[in-house]
């Protein structure tokens, strides 16, 4: 394993996480917004990660040097859904956005599960920084023992 994989695999959870914090920052800001563009009430969204894959090209060029997949691929981000859980009703007949009956369509985000998540991807920002800075001090330390 180059040392130069290991600091890929953390740069690309550093960008995922950071994304993902982004993402939480941005539903605890619309957690009260009653009407968006679209019309409706905001809608939480959610970050969706999957396994980088390994370029095509990479891949055989390792197989024909007769190297082993080691598996250090990093990860990517596929996209920002919507969640689709329902909107919470609220009985406000004061309320510009309330319907006939006075019940106002309120965002599906709740605040105390985003601030759950955004402590998660605090974590696991601050873990892909450790193992980044693992990194970088074996490879100073192997320049050292040249000298």
């Amino acid at each position: 394993m180059s040392i130069f994989n290991a600091i890929n695999v953390s740069a690309t959870g550093l960008t995922a996480e950071r994304l993902r914090m982004d993402v939480i920052s941005k539903n605890i800001a619309n957690a009260n917004t009653t009407r968006t563009v679209n019309g409706g009430p905001y809608r939480r969204q959610v970050v969706v990660f999957k396994t980088e894959k390994q370029p095509a090209f990479a891949k055989y060029l390792q197989q024909a040097m007769g190297g082993k997949d080691k598996g250090l691929k990093g990860v990517e981000v596929t996209g920002i859904r919507d969640d689709q859980s329902p909107f919470k009703k609220v009985y406000d007949p004061g309320h510009p956005d309330a319907n006939e009956e006075g019940y106002v369509l309120m965002p599906n985000v709740e605040v105390v599960t985003e601030m759950a998540n955004m402590i998660s991807a605090s974590r696991a920002y601050e873990a892909n920084v450790t193992a980044l800075n693992a990194t970088k001090n074996m490879a100073l330390k192997a320049l050292e023992l040249g000298r």
